[in-house]
């Protein structure tokens, strides 16, 4: 390594593009502040919507809020730097990601805060987390359950299924008094237009921070409309450590099945984005103990998490892209962009200020959001030609998931459990009905489309 790596106690510095080993600190910080930008309107997001459906106190959506970016941080942490690590286990992925609050769970925590509350998501989140440690335990023997067709539509049913929370949020919030008034429309396509601009005009750090500057954007604009209410920031306190079992942890049945379900989908998407960081970033695939090691860790953090009030975490697809893109794969440029996080965290006035944010401003940003988590799903499909068979499995699963639950009153002769796990969401019956008719059909002769 060249003299001008060495720092002045003589030590060398690691360049950012190799795995291990310390950088400079003033070459890692602008780097690990663009994954904060890329990651913090996703970590908070899921927390203001869960927050409001289930219609908790401003102090407690504060909290909620808190817990997302501590959780995010400490998920992030144990992923890169695993505790337990021989030649042949690791207890986290020791892979270049950053971990945070999942948009996926989101339809489904909807339906459970609406029919119970946040101490239901959690009880339901530990279920999933050691859903998820079964999982990475047995990774190779499960995985031919989900293939790219089966993945894909799911991923497609989550995508379709976020539209009409985003549309509410666009028309101001349907708690609002001012649902579908024009100056919430007139805030959210100005937002939505901001993102869209920059998604497709801009370059660099504006694309990347596209959906962060069209909420600082959105949010002057609402400001001058008169939609920004800053009353709540004044009472927040300065400073909080998270409080483990604020919310408590209730176990509903149905919700645990439905929730645990996601978490068998989510581990086996991981290994799709631990592919995509080391085949993107250093040209090879994930080593076995990385991809096992990153799953089980996943169930673990989701479990402790859950203790402090977090919601579930995945892996987030948009840091990946940057990884991919930057070629940086340094742990600690990583590591510092979730140290950011987790001092965020601890302070109230800081998660006080998001939930100033307005509804319509948060529809205009996530909506591009959520479209290109249909076409994700979209793409993952197409990774296997669209066979009569193929196209029957993704047609069905789509058509009930999405089905049932637009007509809730299909399934009202049924006992409340089952109205629950397959008519609230959505992504419960997609999965079901798209596993069991992969595995059923008859696989088509080579050469017969």
């Amino acid at each position: 390594m060249s003299n001008s790596n060495h720092s002045s106690s003589g030590r060398s510095r690691a360049s950012v593009f190799e795995l291990n080993g310390v950088p400079g600190f003033g070459q890692a910080l602008p780097l690990a502040l663009q994954h904060v930008v890329a990651a913090i309107v996703g970590c908070v997001t899921p927390a203001i919507i869960v927050a409001g459906v289930a219609q908790v106190s401003e102090r407690d959506r504060v909290i909620l809020i808190q817990a997302a970016l501590i959780a995010s941080a400490l998920s992030t942490l144990l992923q890169l730097f695993p505790f337990i690590r021989t030649q042949k286990f690791l207890l986290g992925a020791s892979l270049p990601v950053i971990m945070g609050i999942s948009f996926a769970y989101v339809p489904s925590m909807q339906a459970i805060a609406e029919s119970y509350d946040i101490a239901t998501i959690l009880g339901a989140q530990i279920v999933g987390g050691c859903v998820a440690l079964i999982v990475g335990l047995f990774i190779r023997k499960i995985r031919i359950l989900f293939p790219p067709l089966v993945t894909g539509t799911v991923v497609f049913t989550i995508g379709l299924s976020l539209y009409p929370t985003a549309i509410n949020y666009m028309a101001g919030g349907t708690s609002s008094p001012n649902y579908g008034s024009w100056k919430n429309w007139l805030a959210a396509l100005f937002t939505l237009a901001v993102v869209t601009g920059l998604n497709h005009f801009a370059k660099g750090f504006l694309k990347l921070a596209s959906i962060l500057i069209g909420i600082f954007a959105g949010y002057a604009f609402a400001a001058c409309l008169g939609l920004v209410d800053l009353s709540g920031v004044s009472s927040a306190g300065a400073f909080q450590a998270p409080l483990p079992l604020h919310f408590g942890v209730k176990f509903e049945p149905s919700a645990c099945i439905a929730i645990g379900l996601l978490f068998a989908i989510n581990s086996i998407q991981a290994i799709g984005d631990f592919s995509a960081t080391t085949v993107g970033s250093m040209n090879r695939e994930p080593q076995n103990r990385e991809l096992q090691g990153g799953i089980l860790m996943y169930g673990i953090t989701n479990i402790l998490c859950a203790l402090i009030g977090g919601l579930p975490t995945a892996t987030y697809s948009q840091n990946v892209g940057i990884v991919t893109t930057t070629k940086v794969v340094n742990r600690c440029v990583l590591g510092l962009a979730a140290v950011i996080m987790l001092i965020a965290g601890f302070f109230p006035k800081f998660s006080a200020l998001l939930t100033t944010i307005p509804q319509c401003v948060l529809g205009g940003a996530t909506v591009s959001v959520f479209a290109s988590i249909a076409m994700t799903g979209i793409k993952l499909i197409m990774q296997e030609k669209m066979t009569y068979r193929n196209s029957a499995i993704v047609g069905l699963a789509v058509a009930l998931g999405m089905g049932i639950s637009q007509a809730p009153a299909s399934l009202a002769l049924f006992p409340d459990w089952v109205t629950m796990i397959f008519g609230k969401s959505p992504v419960v019956v997609a999965t079901l009905t798209a596993i069991l008719l992969n595995v059923i059909l008859p696989k088509e002769e080579r050469g017969k489309r």
